[in-house]
């Protein structure tokens, strides 16, 4: 069977309309301040139209800055990074067989995106109430298949920030009025073998 060369004009046009997709996946993998929304929440069902939505998003600055719960020092770090971007996450999912659906908020630096507290908000009485929080760094939760799953990455004293050791991961189960742990697992990264 014999190949056909492509001509170079398709060539440059399958280039071009590749080159958006190139740069979507690029950015969805990279670190840093995350864009307020549902995109990065684990939804209950697979399919779309279960996925929760919020009647209405939160204002998570506003939100954090006026719940007595959050330390002084996250609501310090309450400024935006460059810009009007804020150093926050914030997803909406099922985490408490609410009819309406939880905030999860998360924390981060700016300038490595360490987390440093993290929340999760429940509508009681026509308003969110903060029902999870955890102001422990480096801290940041997220919604599995209806559970709290927190993710701590673990430093040794000779660690950078780049390089934990390992990782804590405990996942939480909602009873009715709170969260409670259902699992823990810890991971050791390990480290390369020294030479000699």
């Amino acid at each position: 069977m014999r190949r056909i060369a492509p001509s170079p004009w398709r060539c440059a046009l399958l280039t071009a309309a590749l080159a958006p997709l190139v740069l979507i996946t690029g950015c969805a993998e990279g670190g840093g301040v995350r864009v307020e929304g549902t995109a990065g929440t684990a939804a209950v069902s697979s399919s779309p139209s279960l996925r929760p939505t919020p009647a209405t998003k939160v204002d998570p600055v506003a939100l954090l800055s006026n719940d007595p719960k959050v330390g002084t020092d996250i609501k310090r770090n309450l400024k935006p990074c460059a810009g009007h971007e804020y150093p926050i996450d914030t997803s909406y999912g099922n985490l408490t067989g609410n009819s309406v659906p939880d905030v999860v908020i998360n924390v981060q630096t700016c300038a490595d995106g360490v987390g440093l507290g993290s929340y999760v908000y429940r509508m009681e009485n026509g308003e969110y109430t903060d029902v999870f929080g955890d102001e422990q760094p480096p801290v940041y939760i997220d919604i599995d298949k209806g559970d709290l799953v927190l993710t701590r990455q673990v430093y040794g004293p000779e660690d950078k920030v780049c390089c934990p050791s390992g990782e804590d991961v405990i996942t939480y189960h909602w009873t009715g009025d709170r969260f409670a742990e259902t699992t823990r697992t810890h991971s050791d990264y390990g480290k390369k073998a020294a030479d000699g």
